[in-house]
């Protein structure tokens, strides 16, 4: 299984020089990060509208150390918005962060975690967009839960992430779906152990199918995060006998894959949102998707074959 093992180099200071230095990193990362800068990734959420799309913004960047960095990641949303409310683009586009970035693993870091991420969730709401906190590994997860919940008290919209991978989350889903918030469901991407979550394909599709009947169920709002055109043609038919209209639950995929699934689900009359990330702290990112598909690995071999 070469997921777990890419998943361990994206911790190693090692690996990470190494991927930065290959010769045909840039031709991949480009796949899979719409840029640098915040000007780099305006065009690309306009092209997006045009084509009938919406997007979630990620600035990527995990590995925070100090609080001056974590505040920095806050500036960088920040300007975001600024960038989409000068634009009027704020109804095409949400914004999706890792509380990571925003020092929840430093000291007292739920508490500065909730401190910078709320006036980037009030800015959002002034431009009339939302904010979705990122599920990260399960020792995180009681404190996003528990910052979601601080944050609907004054901005019922934002949205969270459940994963399906893990035993927990069907309880987890049955309580969110049950306070009618944006859910968004995936199966997730680090590296948990078989204590807490499922180790096999299967078992984790399983639940996925079980996970979205739930929240299809449910009073609040499905974000069905996957590529796998089963279990998108799954999720479409759960929707069908949950009486679901076509704008009452939407499909995301990661900017770069399945292009065109993207505008096929549009043209059916889904919403359809493209998970875009960019920035410069690119590599604990890249690295799991190539962890999540084997044949993102394949490309990124053959690339650095050819330009080495």
């Amino acid at each position: 299984m070469l997921g777990p093992v890419i998943l361990a180099a994206s911790r190693s200071d090692k690996m990470r020089r190494f991927v930065s230095a290959a010769p045909g990193t840039k031709q991949v990362v480009d796949r899979f990060i719409a840029g640098e800068t915040v000007d780099q990734v305006v065009p690309i959420v306009e092209d997006a509208a045009d084509k009938g799309l919406e997007v979630t913004l990620d600035v990527v960047g995990e590995d925070i150390t100090t609080p001056a960095q974590a505040e920095a990641a806050r500036d960088a949303y920040l300007e975001l918005v600024e960038r989409l409310k000068d634009l009027g683009l704020g109804t095409r586009a949400e914004m999706s962060v890792k509380l990571s970035m925003f020092g929840q693993a430093l000291e007292s870091g739920h508490e500065l975690a909730l401190a910078n991420v709320r006036p980037v969730v009030e800015a959002a709401a002034a431009i009339g967009t939302t904010v979705t906190l990122d599920a990260e590994d399960h020792t995180t997860l009681d404190s996003m839960f528990a910052i979601h919940e601080e944050l609907r008290k004054e901005f019922p919209e934002t949205g969270c992430v459940i994963q399906s991978y893990l035993f927990r989350t069907e309880d987890d889903a049955r309580r969110l779906a049950a306070a009618g918030s944006r859910v968004r469901i995936v199966k997730g991407a680090y590296k948990e152990p078989a204590s807490v979550a499922y180790q096999d394909k299967a078992e984790i599709d399983k639940a996925y199918v079980r996970i979205t009947r739930i929240l299809m169920e449910g009073e609040g709002y499905p974000m069905i995060g996957s590529h796998d055109p089963r279990l998108i043609a799954i999720a479409q038919e759960l929707g069908r006998q949950a009486g679901r209209k076509l704008d009452e639950y939407e499909f995301q995929m990661l900017y770069g894959i399945r292009s065109d699934e993207h505008i096929r689900l549009a043209a059916e009359g889904h919403r359809m949102r493209v998970y875009t990330a960019y920035g410069t702290d690119w590599y604990g990112y890249f690295m799991r998707r190539l962890a999540e598909k084997p044949a993102n690995l394949l490309f990124f071999g053959r690339s650095i074959l050819t330009k080495g």
